[in-house]
């Protein structure tokens, strides 16, 4: 079956404190977004790369692409002023017959296995999102009160969430709306069901200079 990485690269280097988009970040001298994009060429054979990236850093991207991984070709499309714009925009590109990850560019600590398990899940419930138990204490603030909440029912998400492409470029279909956090939010509102999947601790979205440095770590053991 085809298959599609929509690979989402929207964020900024604010919280790393640096002027260079966190996507754009060398680990080990590699971009964040080349290890993100070779887990995924490593691991299924002809699927086909789309990069979602602000219109400002299109040419970086593709400077990278053409340094990084060449011969490879990967469709580079412009981004939206929100995460659901940006999705849709990479969905545009992806045929309706295929099985489509959507995936955080950051997120460049995916392994093989959890991609071949959110593929697998796909096709046999229909979606696939990655998820972890939250470990960390909870507390739901009530005006000037909060109240424990029972973190074994909780669960945090990860990417790559995984989808019928055709199915999912209908629910992008779908007025954007405050709620649609990530791809599972629209379809859920969309009237499917979001199976989870259990994700890996070390799945991390690179967001803060800690998590660039676990990341560097983590990479040197592979």
């Amino acid at each position: 079956m085809k298959t599609y990485a929509v690979i989402v690269a929207g964020g900024s280097g604010a919280r790393m404190g640096s002027e260079l988009p966190k996507q754009f970040l060398p680990i080990h001298g590699v971009p964040v977004l080349i290890h993100t994009i070779r887990a995924f060429l490593s691991t299924i054979d002809d699927i086909r790369i789309v990069v979602v990236l602000p219109e400002l850093h299109l040419e970086a991207g593709r400077g990278y692409l053409q340094q990084f991984l060449p011969g490879q070709h990967a469709t580079l499309v412009p981004g939206g002023p929100t995460r659901f714009d940006s999705v849709r925009n990479g969905l545009a590109v992806t045929d309706e017959e295929a099985i489509v990850f959507v995936h955080d560019a950051v997120r460049c600590m995916v392994s093989p296995n959890l991609i071949r398990k959110c593929f697998h899940d796909a096709l046999q419930f229909g979606s696939s999102i990655p998820v972890v138990p939250v470990k960390d204490s909870i507390r739901k603030v009530e005006g000037e009160y909060s109240v424990v909440v029972d973190r074994s029912v909780l669960r945090a998400i990860q990417t790559p969430q995984t989808f019928p492409a055709g199915e999912l470029k209908k629910a992008f279909e779908q007025p954007n709306q405050p709620a649609f956090t990530d791809e599972a939010t629209v379809w859920e509102c969309y009237g499917k069901t979001v199976h989870l999947t259990e994700g890996e601790e070390r799945n991390i979205k690179i967001t803060y200079p800690t998590d660039l440095l676990l990341a560097e770590q983590l990479l040197t053991k592979v």
